[in-house]
């Protein structure tokens, strides 16, 4: 395949995730992928992750990489993504959030996560740390999370 073929190719790809609504992504999310981000609040996350990405240090992607911070005493907003499979992956850190008074909040693709990042690779989770170029729209998604209803133990 020549690599003309191979860009449009993936191009095609990524056109045909964008077509999903976001309630279709919702639908395709897991059962225990709560509490679930609006459709608003997914879309400031995004931004935010691309604004911290461009930061070294300020975003940390990955299972390993969310976990290690974690132990190590990093607080920022924990953003999961719903669709995974098998969702024992990652059944383990709302409890641990929770434990640890983090914020945490489900997208419902993590194939978004990963185009947020400029990825062509699905991201499972990621962890949002403060900075001060966006504190503003960082704090506007930390209080929104907070005010996000919570699943009943």
């Amino acid at each position: 395949m020549k690599t003309e073929d191979k860009k449009s190719l993936v191009a095609y790809s990524v056109t045909v995730k964008e077509e999903c609504t976001y309630d279709e992504k919702v639908s395709c999310a897991n059962s225990i992928a709560q509490p679930m981000a609006s459709k608003k609040l997914t879309k400031k996350l995004y931004k935010v992750i691309k604004k911290a990405n461009k930061k070294k240090h300020y975003f940390w992607m990955g299972l390993k990489n969310c976990q290690r911070r974690i132990r190590k005493g990093d607080r920022g907003i924990l953003v999961l993504a719903g669709d995974v499979s098998p969702i024992d992956i990652i059944s383990h850190l709302p409890a641990v959030c929770e434990e640890l008074h983090i914020p945490y909040v489900f997208t419902p693709s993590k194939a978004d996560i990963g185009a947020a990042l400029g990825v062509k690779r699905g991201v499972i989770v990621g962890m949002i740390l403060e900075n001060e170029e966006y504190k503003e729209l960082y704090d506007l998604c930390k209080t929104e999370i907070d005010c996000l209803p919570f699943p009943k133990s």
